[in-house]
């Protein structure tokens, strides 16, 4: 494998570390969040905006994007990042998560998964083979495998089974993605839920077959806190050191910084930008929700710390309105916000890790009593 992780600093109390992962478009500074972009955009924003809240990466779908607008429309626009404009780097999911969000509408099988399009019904099947050459076509610069997990609770049996078919799958994507000349990258996801001996299987064969970075998938699914962050730390211990450590899906500010602690080099979630059109605001002293009518004549800023454009221009009083209101300035400038939020939160994960007081950082953010 080429080598495309670096580690530039670790804490000494903790597995905590921060990196440099390499790819076609720039390097990506970890631990990283990466803005979810299922479309080839952040709901409300400019890239030019995401660019200057520091967004080192973007995050699509590309089950979304095969059906819509389709890959010869991006090929012929030049690619994704001429399609969308972003020459930063790209994480492209393999729609292994559409099989969980879409489940009454697939249909899964050794050979692959079969989808009924939400758009028109339209029958759809996909092999791990087609998600590769899918990701391959649009040019993100990570591409993920396709897996398979189950919600929460589900069996051993099906466990095992799901470990097994993401396993098989994996094995195809690699030897497919192995016969292409490219500079992408291929990570492998490991699955088993919180069933530690399936985890630890799903985890031995991905390094028997040899990927360039590793994802813990099908967690944050409701599952206890415990044994998903004793998952966390055996998955860590396991992996690779010198190749990067990729939790899916997990947005919680506690729960990131846990999984840092425990080795964590790469986030993603829906969570800011969701909670910023739904009226929720992150801040240092705690969640609000704009939409209440107490911030109706309430001058200060939604966070009287935070720098971002909103907080140094806009009242909590005219965000509520803005709001009560449906206006897409609302949207805008919540966003705005939880993103600069996010991002600020992980720059400064990353610089406390460098003067090794990780810890000290850890304790001044966990634990924040709420507005709401």
């Amino acid at each position: 494998m080429k080598k495309t992780f670096e580690i530039t600093a670790e804490d000494p109390r903790s597995s905590a570390r921060t990196g440099i992962i390499h790819t076609a478009h720039g390097p990506i500074e970890t631990p990283a969040f990466a803005p979810v972009a299922s479309q080839g955009t952040i709901k409300g924003l400019l890239h030019s905006q995401l660019e200057n809240l520091g967004a080192q990466l973007l995050l699509v779908n590309s089950y979304h994007l095969y059906l819509r607008p389709g890959l010869k429309t991006i090929e012929k626009l030049g690619g994704l990042h001429a399609f969308i404009s972003w020459k930063r780097p790209i994480l492209s999911d393999s729609g292994g998560f559409q099989i969980h969000s879409l489940s009454p509408l697939v249909k899964v099988r050794k050979e692959g998964v079969e989808f009924t399009s939400h758009l028109d019904g339209a029958k759809i099947f996909l092999s791990p083979e087609d998600v590769i050459d899918i990701q391959s076509r649009l040019g993100s610069d990570i591409m993920m495998t396709l897996d398979y997990f189950l919600p929460y609770p589900a069996s051993k049996e099906k466990t095992k089974q799901a470990v097994a078919l993401t396993t098989d799958w994996a094995q195809r994507s690699k030897i497919r993605f192995s016969q292409k000349e490219s500079s992408q990258l291929l990570w492998g996801i490991c699955q088993g839920g919180i069933l530690w001996e399936q985890r630890e299987k799903s985890i031995e064969a991905l390094l028997e077959i040899g990927f360039d970075g590793y994802a813990l998938g099908g967690l944050g699914i409701g599952e206890p806190k415990s044994p998903f962050m004793e998952v966390v730390e055996k998955a860590h211990s396991l992996l690779p050191t010198d190749q990067p450590h990729y939790l899916m899906g997990i947005g919680y500010i506690n729960d990131i910084l846990e999984c840092v602690e425990r080795g964590m080099d790469f986030f993603d979630c829906v969570l800011p930008t969701r909670n910023a059109r739904n009226g929720t605001l992150f801040t240092s002293k705690g969640r609000i929700v704009i939409k209440n009518k107490k911030y109706a004549n309430d001058p200060r800023p939604v966070d009287e710390a935070c720098e971002c454009y909103t907080c140094q221009n806009f009242s909590r009083g005219y965000l509520r309105h803005l709001y009560e209101r449906q206006e897409i300035s609302s949207a805008i400038l919540n966003t705005i916000h939880n993103l600069f939020f996010y991002l600020d939160i992980f720059r400064k994960i990353r610089q406390s890790i460098q003067s090794h007081s990780y810890q000290k950082f850890k304790c001044s953010i966990i634990n924040k009593k709420e507005e709401e």
